[in-house]
């Protein structure tokens, strides 16, 4: 006769049985999931992106304004500038002096190596503003020269068109006094021969006398 194992067979009937309410656990959270997102006055939710990687800049930056024009009314972020770096103020009363033999010992030594690197920081932090200022002042230097040279050009221009106005100026005056001129001459002409002309006209007998 065969020997039956009926703690295996139970053990399956066992895994069956909780499978099944596993399902129905299962089954009510899903509904009750539903319900609650069916709830009115509830925001939906928002639908998943799908993951895309960029593999060159111009398409991360496509993605970047996609993602910026999805949504135009929110504000974009600008980052703020980040805070330039300035030394801790010098201490009033120095109260930690080292002298000749700063770091000689294995407790001071980070002490004096803390405060050695703070010190490199601080001359290259005063080496780099003044730097700076002094390209600041080479540069409104070299603004104000090329103001200046600018404001040279435009006066010697300037200089060169008022001289060809005044050119045109007197040749105009000497063409309207020629025009004058001519007109005159010609006034006395017109009537030099006017006159001549009324002479003969009064030398012509208007009739002739005849003998009988």
């Amino acid at each position: 006769m065969f020997d039956y194992d009926d703690s295996r067979y139970l053990s399956i009937y066992e895994e069956e049985e909780l499978e099944t309410r596993l399902e129905e656990v299962s089954g009510k959270i899903m509904a009750a999931a539903d319900k609650k997102d069916a709830r009115p006055g509830k925001a939906p939710k928002k639908e998943s992106q799908p993951l895309i990687i960029a593999k060159t800049p111009a398409e991360e930056q496509r993605l970047k304004l996609e993602r910026l024009m999805r949504n135009p009314d929110k504000p974009a972020p600008i980052p703020e500038k980040p805070k330039e770096w300035n030394p801790r103020a010098p201490p009033e009363f120095v109260r930690d002096v080292m002298g000749s033999s700063a770091g000689a010992g294995s407790g001071e030594f980070h002490v004096y190596r803390h405060l050695r690197r703070r010190e490199y920081q601080r001359q290259d932090f005063l080496e780099r503003i003044s730097d700076k200022q002094k390209l600041d002042e080479e540069y409104i230097e070299k603004v104000k020269e090329n103001q200046k040279a600018a404001e040279e050009r435009t006066a010697k221009r300037r200089k060169k068109r008022e001289k060809l106005k005044q050119k045109k100026l007197m040749a105009k005056k000497a063409k309207m006094e020629s025009q004058k001129e001519e007109g005159s001459e010609e006034k006395s002409s017109s009537s030099a021969s006017e006159a001549e002309e009324q002479e003969d006209d009064a030398e012509v007998p208007s009739f002739i006398m005849g003998k009988r």
